[in-house]
């Protein structure tokens, strides 16, 4: 009887030559070539048209939809956003907006422009003095209140003011501001650091005065960031109404025009390697 032998090295020499076929027809010579994955030249080009009647809001408009995301930005950090999206720009001054947009692959792209406001908004202007830090004038509007004897510390740089803590001590700084007798304002900061660990930053307004030495509750938080209920533990950029996660809201009003108080105290067992960091602080009446 005639027996057929197959032989083995040569059946997976064959599968051998032809698996490395296939693979050396699918695979591009250069990483990212010819595969269609990757945009390199994802476009983040954008328009800026004001809105007609209102000379503090401005449209953004891409002039790419073909992108995965888009973020914007006009000084507090980047947001998530769609195609054309609307800003309201309070204060007379100059701005720089960004888009960042992020295409096929995970390119990422950034183009910038600026916009010029030739007159603040008679509502809704920033009634909080030297909110930017900017130099040691406008930090001169802040006074520090002294609540643990040591180990917390806020000090102020050409831009922001910067708290740093340990071991569960902590300090504040605040102003006063003149309010009208039931109107809406707004609360906002740009707030930024490398994360925390069993942190607060608190942001209160208050006709009580704070007192040197002693501690500062009135009326709760309005806003805050609070490790211990899940925001500020790890990096963080932008406004506190975007990533604060405990409080009161950041809207007040009071029955009573006069004096309050706009009060931000800050500390706990760590609040990181760069401390925490806050500009572009503001308080703001509604725009009716």
């Amino acid at each position: 009887m005639f027996s057929k032998i197959i032989n083995p090295f040569r059946s997976y020499s064959l599968l051998a030559i032809l698996t490395a076929g296939l693979l050396a027809s699918c695979t591009p010579d250069e990483s990212g070539i010819g595969n269609g994955l990757t945009d390199p030249d994802v476009d983040a080009s954008f328009t800026v048209k004001p809105v007609d009647g209102d000379p503090n809001s401005f449209v953004l408009q891409s002039t790419n939809d073909n992108v995965l995301r888009f973020m914007w930005n006009i000084g507090d950090g980047f947001y998530n956003a769609p195609a054309t999206d609307t800003i309201f720009l309070p204060d007379a001054g100059t701005y720089t907006a960004s888009q960042r947009v992020i295409g096929r692959g995970g390119a990422v792209n950034i183009a910038t422009q600026e916009i010029e406001v030739a007159t603040s908004d008679p509502a809704a202007g920033n009634i909080i003095q030297g909110g930017k830090f900017e130099n040691q004038a406008a930090q001169e509007h802040w006074t520090v209140l002294n609540i643990s004897e040591s180990g917390a510390n806020w000090s102020f740089n050409d831009g922001f003011a910067t708290i740093t803590a340990s071991d569960f001590n902590q300090q504040g700084i605040f102003q006063a501001v003149e309010v009208e007798a039931n109107k809406e304002y707004t609360i906002d900061m740009r707030v930024f650091g490398s994360g925390a660990t069993n942190t607060w930053f608190e942001a209160y307004v208050s006709p009580e005065p704070p007192v040197q030495n002693s501690d500062y509750a009135a009326d709760g938080r309005r806003i805050a960031l609070s490790t211990y209920d899940g925001c500020g533990n790890s990096e963080f950029d932008g406004r506190i109404s975007q990533l604060g996660c405990v409080g009161s809201g950041n809207t007040v009003s009071f029955e009573q025009s006069g004096t309050v108080y706009f009060l931000i105290k800050s500390g706990g067992e760590s609040t990181g390697s760069t401390g925490i960091s806050v500009t572009n602080i503001e308080m703001r009446g509604k725009r009716e």
